[in-house]
């Protein structure tokens, strides 16, 4: 069994019109990755989709994905906007799919620490386009530097 150090909250940076299917093709067809990046990823209707299971590693954390449980929502960018400049445009069911989510796998691993993709210092990106950290303190007990 893994030991999860990190539950890791992303964003697809894509259209929010998207399916889990269509990122699980991206990542597995497209760019032609083993597994897709994440184990969970949330609809914009709240639909949770389980796309790897939790014992194997996803690829959603360069270096890390042995220790790590990877959750994406679908969007977090302005997608009418040139560049794709990031935005928190989480769907109400999103939110409420993520808490449902992240409590549960806290449950299961209660050592872990919620945190977002940019947390990790050799990220230089906004994923997931939130504060995760500080939005789900209050879920694994966390610290707030």
């Amino acid at each position: 069994m893994r030991k999860i150090r990190y539950i890791v909250v992303h964003c697809t940076a894509g259209n929010q019109r998207a399916k889990a299917a269509d990122v699980i093709a991206y990542h597995t067809v497209t760019l032609g990755w083993r597994r897709p990046g994440y184990h969970y990823i949330i609809e914009a209707d709240g639909t949770v989709v389980a796309a790897v299971p939790e014992e194997e590693p996803s690829n959603g954390v360069k270096g890390r994905n042995a220790y790590c449980i990877n959750v994406s929502y679908i969007g977090g960018v302005d997608t009418s906007r040139q560049g794709l400049p990031p935005v928190d445009n989480r769907t109400a069911a999103q939110k409420a799919a993520l808490i449902r989510l992240l409590t549960e796998l806290h449950g299961k691993y209660p050592e872990a620490e919620i945190v977002g993709h940019r947390d990790f210092p050799e990220v230089k990106k906004a994923c997931p386009s939130f504060d995760a950290r500080r939005e789900y303190a209050h879920i694994f007990g966390g610290k707030i530097d």
